[in-house]
């Protein structure tokens, strides 16, 4: 897409954080944070939301939703269970879908927000 943010970001075209990326997916730090870490994964694939989605697209959204729980521990919020069995740490994954949803980027993208809380802001 033409106009599409974060495909010129795949591309190379507007610089970002970026934290990750292979063939198919990038990860880069949100320029407006929610929280202490704020990070966006999106396909290199353009698909302008979640509902867009097809059968087709099923290791791909298994991949992103792989790939946050990965980042947000190497960023320091991922989440563990002690030996007592008490959970520890954590974050937030959200999809916005439409107008409705929030979305306000039509290139489909994953929210991972952590860190500790109260956030500054909520996403919901």
């Amino acid at each position: 897409m033409d106009n599409c943010i974060f495909c010129k970001i795949a591309a190379k075209q507007i610089p970002a954080q970026i934290i990750y990326e292979d063939d198919d997916l990038l990860a880069f730090n949100d320029i407006n944070p929610a929280a202490p870490v704020h990070f966006l994964i999106v396909p290199k694939k353009h698909l302008a939301t979640l509902a867009d989605c097809t059968v087709s697209d099923t290791a791909l959204l298994g991949r992103i939703s792989l790939l946050a729980p990965k980042l947000a521990q190497e960023l320091g919020c991922g989440y563990s269970v002690d030996a007592s069995g008490t959970g520890q740490g954590g974050f937030k994954t959200l999809f916005n879908t439409g107008p409705d949803g929030g979305q306000e980027v039509y290139h489909l993208h994953m929210h991972v927000i952590g860190g500790p809380r109260p956030w500054r802001r909520s996403l919901a």
